[in-house]
């Protein structure tokens, strides 16, 4: 039991720095995986990899509360009517995610291995690495200058996330900087939209989930929730802090040369 401890320390780990980083946590989880023989257990199992999330997701809500919450008394009339207004975006962009999504979620489960994982994470690398050399110009710099087309594009981007590899924060990245957004607006966004549609996925999987959760079980699943939490905090004040005076073209050629790490590890291995 404490081997399994010490896997969901690892798992939590990786979690929160490749949720929000657009890597893939799909594809990490991959090869940690197969690197500590991470089978037929608890760790492995999907409700343990999806609800794990909810660490991550607490994180954003604890980083950007003041942002988040229309109900602020520090903030005035008019920036109350911005956040509403914001949280109407996340909403119009989660529609392609909870009428899509929720369709292929199941049928693309079947699609969650190493060949498609390893050729999401280098097709989509080398999307960033073109997109970054086209993207001259932004456009679209606040929340306050996003329309709520805008949104709904970005929320068809996210949609790409259910391909195993593509990563959820990545797909959306790419879509904002698409429509012209910045950077800094693209990330930020997209943590935003992952507070509904990480927590709805998580709570689908509690939900649907057939089996009995041992005492045990749920102690570790809190831990790799907790650990999450953590890192997830680091890793968003990372992107966010790199963004400013970097590119994503570094997070492109990091996902290929991953993506041929992994055909590495399950040709060669």
């Amino acid at each position: 039991m404490v081997f399994e401890y010490i896997k969901s320390v690892i798992l939590g780990i990786v979690e929160g720095i490749t949720e929000w980083l657009p890597v893939s946590s799909t594809g990490h989880m991959i090869l940690v995986n197969e690197f500590i023989h991470n089978e037929g257990t608890f760790t492995a199992s999907d409700l343990y990899l999806y609800v794990i999330q909810l660490g991550a997701i607490l994180a954003v809500a604890t980083m950007f509360f003041h942002k988040l919450n229309p109900f602020s008394p520090k903030k005035s009339a008019a920036q109350k009517r911005g956040t509403w207004q914001m949280w109407f975006k996340v909403i119009a962009a989660c529609i392609p995610a909870a009428v899509i999504g929720l369709l292929l979620n199941d049928f693309m489960d079947n699609f969650e291995n190493w060949q498609v994982v390893s050729a999401t994470l280098i097709i989509y690398g080398i999307a960033f690495i073109i997109v970054e050399r086209l993207n001259k110009k932004t456009k679209i710099t606040s929340m306050n200058d996003m329309t709520y087309k805008t949104a709904l594009i970005i929320g068809a981007f996210q949609v790409l996330s259910v391909v195993p590899g593509t990563s959820r924060s990545g797909s959306t990245i790419l879509g904002g900087m698409l429509v012209g957004c910045s950077r800094e607006l693209a990330a930020e966004f997209s943590f935003f939209l992952a507070i509904p549609v990480m927590f709805g996925v998580s709570l689908l999987k509690l939900i649907t989930y057939d089996g009995a959760i041992a005492r045990g079980d749920i102690a570790v699943l809190i831990t790799g929730m907790a650990v999450s939490y953590v890192v997830s905090m680091f890793a968003i004040k990372f992107l966010m802090s790199f963004v400013k005076k970097h590119s994503f073209t570094a997070f492109g050629w990091y996902r290929i040369a991953l993506g041929l790490a992994v055909i590495g590890w399950f040709v060669f291995a």
